[in-house]
């Protein structure tokens, strides 16, 4: 009894692309990619201009990944892995935001207190 890639896609409950879909993500990618790099390529933006359209196309890049390769969407086949990608975002950034605070609020007091010499 063989059964092909399509038949196991089907009982397993995971949602695979076509190539049309992964064609279409490609494209998306390499245009969110050309974009910035034109930008910084070409005078004439100012930095503030530059830095936001590059973490604004990023966060649509990632996006881009998350639906056209990882297949995250609204179904209810994928509900589990939305929500454990939301939990480890959650978790990054708690992380993240964190270690920041912690050494942001360490170097303020440590700059802060003056430095006494020593009696020599």
């Amino acid at each position: 009894m063989h059964t092909s890639h399509a038949d196991h896609a089907e009982h397993s409950g995971t949602s695979h692309g076509n190539l049309k879909a992964y064609l279409t993500g490609f494209g998306l990618s390499i245009i969110l990619t050309v974009i910035p790099f034109w930008m910084v390529m070409h005078p004439g933006f100012s930095r503030t201009e530059i830095l936001a359209s590059i973490l604004g196309l990023a966060v649509v890049q990632i996006l881009v990944h998350l639906v056209y390769f990882l297949h995250m969407n609204r179904s209810s086949e994928q509900r589990w892995n939305v929500v454990s990608f939301a939990f480890t975002v959650m978790v990054l950034a708690l992380l993240v935001g964190g270690s920041v605070w912690i050494m942001y609020n360490m170097m303020a007091q440590l700059m802060a207190a003056p430095y006494v010499m020593p009696d020599q």
